[in-house]
């Protein structure tokens, strides 16, 4: 947050908050009044998901709950955190970090800017046991060294690996050779996997599968379970299926395989890649050709794939491509036109400063640096109700 501050304050960015593009702007419009458009939506939505008994009660998509802990305004204000055993499906960051939420003890987030009814939530969480599942090895999932490190690194909870999920051949040996990052993951699921079970006495427990395949969500009205079939490696980093299944009772199951841009209208999009087509940042039409003026950047230009300077370097190439293109001044004021025009009052950069005001003066109340206001009326009250200079926290 004071990072976007120290870039924002003061700048030549200007900032139209709570304006719906596709809706209260379209692109064109935007184009018409701007020398360049940049599109940098990211991903908000969870990749399709196709396998038997996905749709039941009790199966979820990390979007979704990811949105609702992290306080989305679009998020739904309630989740059922009803099950003592879940499933998670996926070998990402993403996964990780639906884990460690879910198993975390809520008394571990005091301190934090949690919202409260995400806090209130997590308090009568009944877990006990998550299971994760990864259809490939150890030297193949895409888990940060620290990520997952920070998972072993929970209060009261256990991380449990079981050996023969890590046998090693030609490929591993490879990889973790190669590859600094994957031979820390290794090395740590290895440590964990030595750990005797009489040392295991936490109340709140990790499984870590690999070389599993998810072949069906069990359940009649709801969730009871999970199929996954055990799959046998080939050495060069694939794995086929065995035919041997095992069936895991839980009682919720969720999914991080992977998230989805969204489209948008005006701009060309790839339904099969869910990325937006480019050159170098500049976006293609439907025939290849560079649309003048129109930019696009992040996971929604690259894929959901990367980490922070993944984006950087992606940003870098867009703005690259942007500087070296001809451009025509346009009226700078044409969106404030066209907003007001239409009743819209966006919430600008003193608007953000109000909200952000807010927030803090919630989390002194809990002796926190911040407390989240997740509802989006009560976000855009604050925003547009001007705050005393004497309770506006000072800034760095």
């Amino acid at each position: 947050m004071d990072s976007l501050h120290d870039m924002l304050d003061g700048s030549d960015v200007r900032l139209f908050c709570d304006v719906e593009i596709g809706g209260d702007l379209t692109v064109d419009e935007l184009r018409g009044h701007y020398d360049a458009v940049i599109v940098a939506t990211g991903a908000l939505r969870d990749v399709p998901f196709d396998l038997p008994g996905i749709g039941l009660p009790g199966s979820f998509g990390a979007a979704d709950f990811v949105a609702w802990y992290d306080s989305h305004p679009d998020a739904a204000p309630t989740w059922p955190l009803e099950a003592a055993s879940v499933a998670v499906i996926g070998a990402g960051n993403v996964a990780l970090d639906v884990t460690r939420m879910l198993i975390r003890h809520a008394r571990t987030l005091a301190d934090t800017d949690i919202a409260p009814n995400v806090m209130a939530a997590l308090a009568t969480n009944p877990i006990s046991d998550i299971h994760l599942y990864a259809r490939r090895g150890p030297a193949d999932t895409r888990f940060s060294p620290t990520e997952l490190r920070e998972l072993g690194q929970q209060t009261d909870v256990d991380v449990i690996v079981d050996p023969a999920d890590l046998v090693t051949d030609r490929h591993v040996e490879r990889m973790t050779r190669q590859f600094a990052p994957t031979r820390q993951v290794v090395e740590t699921l290895r440590h964990w996997s030595r750990i005797p079970p009489a040392d295991r006495t936490a109340s709140r427990r990790v499984h870590l599968h690999f070389h599993r395949i998810p072949s069906a969500v069990l359940g009649t009205t709801r969730v009871e379970g999970l199929r996954t079939e055990r799959a046998v490696p080939d050495g060069y980093g694939h794995v086929t299926g065995s035919g041997e299944y095992r069936d895991q009772p839980v009682r919720a199951v969720y999914r991080a395989v992977g998230y989805a841009a969204t489209p948008l209208d005006g701009v060309p999009f790839d339904p099969a890649t869910h990325t937006v087509p480019h050159r170098a940042g500049a976006v293609l039409d439907d025939h290849g050709r560079v649309i003048p003026g129109l930019y696009v950047t992040g996971w929604i230009k690259r894929g959901c794939v990367g980490l922070i300077g993944s984006t950087r370097s992606d940003a870098r190439q867009t703005v690259e491509t942007l500087l070296g293109a001809r451009h025509h001044g346009q009226d700078r004021d044409g969106a404030d036109h066209l907003l007001r025009q239409r009743g819209l009052t966006p919430i600008d950069w003193n608007g953000w400063l109000r909200i952000d005001a807010a927030e803090r003066a919630l989390g002194a109340a809990r002796h926190r640096h911040r407390t989240k206001i997740a509802n989006r009326a009560e976000l855009v009250r604050h925003a547009h109700t001007p705050a005393s200079p004497t309770t506006t926290p000072a800034r760095p």
